[in-house]
């Protein structure tokens, strides 16, 4: 799973996600097909690792796959059944804010067909609506 090596400090204070519209990351940079957010949310680690997998095992060994996102803040979280206060939880997983427009996944090297068909799947494992773009026309 993707996370940072090392980090200055364990745990991150939670920001609120001000931005409307994402300005950086929203073209297609590597690839000719790309998966592109429509919505505010949180990306996992593991969220983006399941979409990864899934684009692969479509793809079999043909094409090459770049993800444009890192998950780089840590989400914490209390155990179960433990009263408030004492400090805060340890950290549960990593996650990206992500925000509408921002580019997810790029493929490339393969049938076009075969690549709508790919990024149709792993946009299933995401908790928000996307797109397919081209680099020649929106899908």
């Amino acid at each position: 799973m993707l996370q940072p090596a090392r980090t200055k400090y364990r745990k991150q204070q939670k920001n609120i996600n001000k931005k409307l519209v994402s300005t950086k990351g929203t073209d297609l940079a590597f690839g000719e097909y790309g998966l592109k957010c429509l919505g505010n949310f949180r990306l996992s680690a593991l969220q983006i690792e399941s979409s990864r997998i899934v684009i692969s095992k479509h793809l079999k060994r043909g094409g090459k796959i770049w993800i444009r996102v890192f998950p780089d803040r840590p989400i914490t979280k209390k155990p179960i059944e433990v009263r408030q206060g004492k400090g805060k939880g340890d950290i549960e997983y990593w996650a990206v804010m992500m925000t509408p427009g921002k580019i997810l996944f790029e493929i490339s090297g393969i049938p076009e067909e075969m690549a709508l068909k790919a990024l149709k799947l792993a946009s299933y494992k995401l908790p928000t609506k996307t797109i397919i773009v081209s680099r020649k026309y929106h899908v």
